[in-house]
């Protein structure tokens, strides 16, 4: 068993196509709103690779046409899974950008309908991201910090928790103005710019803070911080708070 899937999703921005192209079709610019660490061998049959923990798919780049579309793919050639993505970039004389980013492929197995919730709820915090990204923070190069936290056997409890960890008396929703408490920085203003049941995004002056439900694991701390901080220092910070917060 398995299924096919597509998702799509669509935003007009005010940025230019250069400014998103440098976004979704460079390393520094990838690494500044998805997720891990990304390298880009550019042009059509290039790779785009990208690290995640564990997790390290190699994406092989099937339509590259600067400033309009950039599509590439992942495959498994053992189960037939594949993920599929396409960026299409239409501007707009008074100067913005319509971006819309496609998602298609194949999820083998059994279980692919906890696979695909999962998937799909992720893919829209991305996809925010990357809106949160050129809106506030275009041509500007993030460092990413990711980090994991231990299993979470009660998820209903997490999202509570974190909240309170934010200053707040409940669970984060959008528009929250929140407290993020970043180590070695003390608390730092910020505001809760996307909200779904696996995911919560914070953007403050100098980051996009973002928390995930890690598919049968843990939270995760995922972020993008437009300083310079020292990564595998701030890894370890997150990894340590993560732990407490779950605890």
């Amino acid at each position: 068993m398995g299924r096919e899937f597509e998702t799509v999703s669509e935003q007009e921005v005010a940025p230019t196509p250069e400014q998103i192209w440098a976004a979704i079709a460079t390393g520094p610019g990838i690494n500044s709103w998805f997720m891990g660490r990304t390298d880009v061998l550019a042009g059509a049959g290039g790779v785009i690779r990208t690290a995640f923990g564990a997790y390290a798919p190699e994406s092989t780049v099937t339509g590259w046409e600067p400033n309009q579309r950039l599509a590439h793919r992942t495959e498994t050639a053992q189960d037939g899974r594949f993920v599929a993505y396409e960026f299409l970039l239409e501007g707009r004389e008074q100067g913005s950008t319509v971006v819309r980013m496609v998602a298609s492929g194949f999820l083998p197995g059994d279980d692919w309908a906890d696979e695909y919730e999962a998937m799909t709820r992720g893919l829209r915090l991305f996809f925010r991201t990357l809106v949160e990204y050129v809106t506030h923070f275009a041509g500007r190069a993030a460092i990413p910090v990711t980090a994991f936290g231990p299993p979470v056997e009660n998820w209903d409890a997490v999202w509570p928790m974190l909240g309170q960890a934010l200053g707040l008396d409940r669970a984060a929703v959008s528009g929250d103005q929140v407290r993020v408490p970043v180590p070695d920085h003390g608390l730092v203003d910020g505001v809760v710019y996307f909200v779904n049941p696996d995911t919560v995004g914070i953007r403050t002056d100098d980051a996009l803070y973002r928390f995930m439900r890690g598919f049968r694991g843990p939270l995760v701390a995922a972020h993008h911080v437009f300083a310079d901080i020292d990564p595998m220092r701030a890894e370890q910070a997150w990894r340590t708070w993560l732990t407490e917060v779950v605890s």
